[in-house]
């Protein structure tokens, strides 16, 4: 009776990107940043492309591949970015030129509190929502969009 001894595989690289949703083609930045670990660029895009698929064509994910040193890889896709959860939430494409000065947009503390849930979901640590929350409002504010207690009411 002999066991099999599962031998650990050894990180060759470790390669942090941001895609857009159902858009990893094998041109740059993909190709190049896979191409210099040695990975097969088309099988992620292909696996990529396909977990993505029910998720805004252009929401950017941002994704972190650990190559090993036999040519294999293993991916983790995250959440995309609060920045731009909060554009989507006010309605804009772009953040104020004049953060402190100019408002972009407003949003209510209600967006904070499910955009901060979203979050929450990326991170191992366990943070307390409310951090997470007052992490989100300042985002807000260097992005000149104004967080508002209630939103209002149009009668």
């Amino acid at each position: 009776m002999s066991k099999a001894v599962k031998k650990a595989k050894t990180v060759a690289a470790t390669i942090k990107l941001v895609i857009k949703a159902g858009q990893a083609k094998p041109g740059p930045p993909v190709g190049p940043a896979l191409g210099q670990a040695g990975l097969q660029i088309m099988t992620f895009c292909k696996d990529f492309n396909a977990k993505t698929a029910d998720i805004k064509d252009d929401a950017p994910i941002p994704v972190v591949i650990t190559a090993y040193s036999d040519k294999t890889f293993e991916y983790v896709m995250r959440t995309p970015p609060a920045s731009y959860f909060i554009k989507m939430a006010a309605g804009i494409d772009k953040a104020s030129q004049r953060p402190g000065h100019q408002s972009a947009a407003t949003i209510s503390a209600k967006h904070v509190y499910e955009i901060a849930k979203v979050k929450q979901k990326d991170l191992q640590a366990n943070i307390p929502l409310e951090s997470l929350c007052r992490s989100i409002v300042g985002t807000c504010r260097s992005m000149g969009v104004k967080v508002i207690p209630k939103p209002e009411q149009t009668s």
